[in-house]
């Protein structure tokens, strides 16, 4: 499966054989005969929501990633607009986020009724660039939102040297980075607020699901009581202690996870370990089989970070191809490769071009959104699957190039 593809195969998108007679998605989640078990265990006992597994499931989860606290939510989507909020972010408030993201990041941003702020990004990680993110500093700057993009952190020094001279936090999208390392720490704990996401194709999952991670009591507290209706206590401390009272204390949401999911988040997390160091083994393979493909650049790693690789986004040189990105895209699916592309630039959405953002507010990230196709990177790919997946790249590309 590994041999050299020639310019004479015919590709699948004119007739050919295509490299897998099956497609190989993108992402997938990977479950076990234990994390069934743990869950059939959940389901034959007295608590499926609200109960002991997931107090256990955030302690084991904050220590793993070397945070004080952490509080579980229904979605990563929930656990960024729980750290909107606790962030303080209201009407006539301002946050400075990426436009390379899905639209979430923004999003728990407008769902307090405050204004997203798009700065521009580096052109080697994609991430957040601090020098961007600084022109853009207001007196309505009250949170920055970062994200890790692909699983390689943000440059998290600089931004909270940033977030420090104004008083306000620092959020960090930590959805694809799971496992990721900064400067030696794993991300998690180095942030006013780290989310995470547990979605099927991330680093561990519990079916949908998110968690924000602190070291500050007080945020922990609000976070936790936003998540429950703003509620001041839990059902299962009620129950504990023989009461019934209890206070609404701010307006909050039911965006509670399962005792079902933080116990199949729980299963998980034996093995996340594993599963971090097997998406760096696939990235290195990729990064080996590419480096010297002249038509495509892989993604780069800065020496302070060791990333966690939820997406291997390449980048497409044009101009040095007979073809443009869509066509590559096209032919590569055609090989039963599920490449995707991430992402159209927030502010490129029709919702928020009506809000009167447009193209050209940050060239960078949309240079680069023209040129990104998503390799296939999910920890159980098997040899071969990367295999197929180096084959099909090459024998594109042959084809097309100049």
């Amino acid at each position: 499966m590994n041999a050299s593809p020639t310019k004479l195969e015919t590709l699948a998108i004119d007739g050919g054989m295509p490299v897998r007679e099956t497609l190989l998605p993108y992402g997938r989640q990977s479950v076990s005969e234990e994390d069934i078990q743990a869950v059939v265990e959940v389901l034959r006992s007295d608590w499926l929501t609200t109960g002991p597994k997931v107090g256990e499931f955030e302690e084991r989860f904050a220590a793993w990633v070397g945070a004080k606290y952490g509080i579980s939510f229904s979605s990563g989507t929930a656990a960024l607009h729980a750290a909107a909020f606790a962030a303080g972010l209201g009407p006539g408030d301002e946050g400075i986020t990426t436009p390379m993201t899905f639209c979430a990041t923004a999003n728990c941003v407008l769902y307090q009724g405050a204004q997203p702020v798009f700065a521009d990004v580096s052109a080697d990680t994609l991430n957040l660039d601090p020098g961007e993110v600084a022109k853009q500093l207001s007196p309505r700057t009250k949170a920055i939102l970062a994200v890790d993009y692909a699983g390689h952190p943000a440059d998290l020094d600089a931004l909270l040297a940033l977030t420090r001279q104004r008083g306000i936090p620092l959020i960090e999208d930590a959805c694809h980075a799971l496992g990721a390392n900064y400067r030696g720490t794993r991300v998690g704990g180095i942030a006013d607020m780290t989310v995470f996401s547990f979605h099927p194709v991330k680093h561990l999952t519990t079916g949908e699901g998110g968690m924000v991670t602190t070291n500050d009591a007080k945020l922990a507290e609000t976070l936790r009581r936003f998540r429950n209706h703003g509620i001041s206590s839990e059902a299962r401390q009620r129950q504990a202690s023989g009461q019934w009272y209890y206070e609404m204390v701010l307006l909050g949401f039911n965006y509670r996870l399962t005792d079902v999911a933080c116990a199949l988040g729980l299963s998980q997390l034996t093995r996340l370990t594993e599963n971090v160091a097997r998406r760096r083994e696939i990235a290195a393979r990729y990064a080996a089989a590419f480096r010297e493909v002249p038509q495509l650049i892989p993604p780069s790693v800065r020496a302070d970070a060791s990333p966690a690789w939820h997406l291997y986004p390449i980048r497409i040189d044009s101009a040095k191809l007979t073809v443009d990105r869509g066509q590559i895209f096209r032919a590569l699916r055609a090989e039963n490769i599920g490449v995707n592309v991430h992402y159209i630039p927030v502010h490129l959405h029709p919702y928020y071009r009506n809000l009167g953002h447009r193209a050209g507010e940050c060239p960078v990230a949309e240079a680069a959104y023209e040129r990104l196709i998503s390799l296939p990177m999910f920890h159980g790919m098997t040899d071969a699957d990367v295999g197929d997946v180096v084959r099909a790249v090459n024998k594109v590309i042959s084809s097309y190039a100049k």
